[in-house]
């Protein structure tokens, strides 16, 4: 894997990530305190599937 793949992925990342406080900072803010107050099982349990979800796009693609 290249640098430059890497880093654009990053980007995407980045961009992908900042749309949702840049347009909607109301909701964003809501969500963010919604999620604070879950408990850990379920927040390990969401970012073990994000990170599954992840490692099988890249595994297809």
């Amino acid at each position: 894997m290249s640098l430059e793949l890497l880093m654009t992925a990053f980007g995407l990342v980045l961009i992908i990530e900042g749309l949702g406080p840049l347009l909607f900072p109301n909701k964003w803010q809501k969500y963010l305190f919604e999620l604070s107050t879950q408990k850990q099982n379920v927040l390990r349990r969401l970012g073990g599937s994000l990170v599954t979800a992840g490692v099988v796009l890249l595994i297809i693609f």
